[in-house]
């Protein structure tokens, strides 16, 4: 009989997150759901001879109009070929190769840089190579990452970001997307339910980047003088974040300078903690609390933390990058009650919501920290004798010079779908994740998950009598990496899985892709399955 077990031990703050991790003993073979690829999947016919034009030829050569616009027309019809089959259930998630067999170069496709230009033609086919040995992470069934799916509006967006190649540090130079971006601020801000007088923020290539503002604009706030006079005019300072947050909080602290970061399990570990450093002479300053953790989903009790930070002055920053999705949706926000009291939010619209990577942004409540922490007063950029309201040059507000335009593939995704649209696409994704938990707590121990990761193991018939202990955990690590190698050897789907703590291996299914439906979950679990069917870990002896 097949069937599904959770271990007994689950280890409690997987709780409040929803994170189940469960064992598969379940197998089916998977060729009756795919058909195989067909030969004509791979072809990507070029019409017009570009074999003796070269990139010198396009504009802004005189006379490069049409060229440009027939070699635009080839590139489009290989990108739309690519998101077509993206979508295609039939088609393979990847065409794995191994790094040396790419290096070496394959039919062709080269990775070597000549010292001679080439022509167009082998451009376009080198294109298409491109995409056809990559991941298509907007295919149904690539459940790898937290951030998947492929949004076509959103695309849309991203061509015209790249064709308008403008940045982000000046009003005068790019007015529409700094307005943009004021504007997608302050609604999510409205969201996280701050008050029109609050919020300030800006977006960043990615959660690390947001978390280390967060550490940063902290430090400033307790600790001004560390601008001018740097980190020896400070006592030692003390930050705290949960043993599973992500690990950018740790390395925030690192880059800082602050090194010292504690890791705590429980709310009363903060205030027995905090309170002994301050007699020791340490400063704590800032705790970072997570809204669905990496791997098990997790969710901080928000309130709880906020209640703590309030009595002890310290700042609350909320790294909200996979959770904030939920605050889209009215049925699941709850899991994020309490998140109005964060000094810092960090949000990245690019997982839960869709956006093509990357998205991410910074929320402060204070308005104003942003600039006085950062600001530079730059005279070749910041010129405060302007024409028009300087207080739109926002690069001063900034780490960063350069600043890629990532508002704007967000912003015309929100005027295509609405919230509500948003909030359908969310709670679609946790439908997936219960999907796959009814499908997972055909024993007993289960219960539903309360975010959209679902963690289990598959446990092949070589270890399914084996008593519990050392040797079966030892065996049990090997089988996932086995799985997933032969998942990516063949390409029709594609997982992750990881340790975390005493736990071995095990698989953790990610949904944030509004194309995954039902029966692919389903089909993930026979494949998972037939892949693991025949492993075999011998014992440490036979070694």
């Amino acid at each position: 009989m097949d069937y599904l077990q959770l271990p007994e031990n689950i280890i409690e703050h997987a709780k409040p997150g929803g994170q189940v991790l469960a064992e598969s003993k379940q197998h089916r073979s998977s060729s009756d759901i795919n058909p195989p690829q067909t030969a004509s999947d791979n072809t990507c016919s070029i019409t017009k001879d570009f074999s003796c034009i070269y990139s010198k030829d396009l504009l802004p050569a005189l006379s490069g109009e049409d060229t440009t616009k027939s070699f635009f027309q080839e590139l489009v019809n290989i990108l739309l070929s690519y998101v077509c089959k993206s979508f295609r259930r039939s088609s393979k998630v990847l065409d794995f190769h191994h790094p040396h067999q790419l290096r070496e170069g394959l039919e062709g496709f080269s990775l070597e840089l000549p010292d001679q230009p080439e022509n167009l033609e082998q451009l376009l086919v080198d294109c298409r190579d491109t995409l056809k040995y990559g991941v298509k992470t907007g295919h149904p069934r690539f459940f790898n990452q937290l951030s998947s799916g492929l949004d076509v509006i959103g695309l849309a967006g991203e061509w015209l970001t790249s064709t308008a190649n403008t940045n982000m540090f000046t009003y005068e130079v790019s007015p529409v997307f700094i307005l943009m971006e004021e504007i997608l601020l302050k609604k999510m801000q409205e969201i996280v339910g701050w008050s029109e007088e609050e919020g300030d923020g800006v977006f960043c290539p990615g959660g690390t980047m947001s978390n280390l503002y967060s550490v940063l604009l902290a430090r400033y706030h307790f600790f001004p003088e560390v601008k001018t006079k740097g980190m020896t005019a400070l006592p030692r300072l003390i930050l705290f974040t949960s043993a599973h947050s992500h690990y950018s909080v740790k390395k925030s602290a690192a880059v800082l300078g602050i090194g010292t970061m504690r890791g705590v399990n429980t709310l009363i570990m903060i205030l027995v903690i905090s309170l002994s450093l301050s007699l020791q002479g340490c400063v704590p300053f800032y705790v970072n609390a997570t809204a669905g953790t990496t791997v098990y989903g997790a969710f901080d009790p928000l309130n709880a933390i906020a209640d703590i930070c309030e009595s002890h002055g310290l700042w609350l920053h909320v790294d909200a990058a996979w959770g904030g999705g939920l605050l889209m949706s009215n049925l699941h926000r709850v899991k994020l009650q309490g998140i109005e009291r964060a000094w810092s939010v960090t949000w990245n619209p690019h997982k839960m919501m869709g956006a093509p990577l990357q998205c991410s942004a910074i929320l402060v409540k204070k308005r104003g920290l942003l600039k006085d922490c950062n600001q530079m007063c730059a005279e070749y950029l910041f010129q405060t004798d302007k024409h028009y309201d300087t207080s739109y040059d926002t690069g001063d507000k900034t780490i960063q010079c350069g600043r890629h335009v990532d508002v704007f593939k967000l912003w015309l995704m929100w005027k295509a779908k609405g919230s509500e649209g948003f909030e359908s696409q969310v709670n679609k994704c946790l439908e997936n994740a219960e999907h796959l938990f009814d499908k997972l707590k055909q024993r007993p121990d289960f219960e539903l998950p309360e975010h959209s990761n679902v963690c289990f193991w598959y446990i092949p018939p070589s270890l399914r009598n084996m008593s519990p202990g050392p040797e079966r955990n030892r065996r049990l690590h090997e089988v996932a990496p086995k799985i997933k190698a032969k998942m990516m050897e063949q390409g029709m789907a594609m997982i992750g899985y990881q340790p975390l703590g005493d736990k071995v291996n095990f698989f953790r299914c990610v949904f944030s892709n509004p194309a995954t439906q039902t029966e692919d979950v389903d089909y993930l679990l026979e494949e998972i399955a037939s892949l693991g069917h025949d492993i075999c870990i011998r014992a440490e002896t036979d070694l």
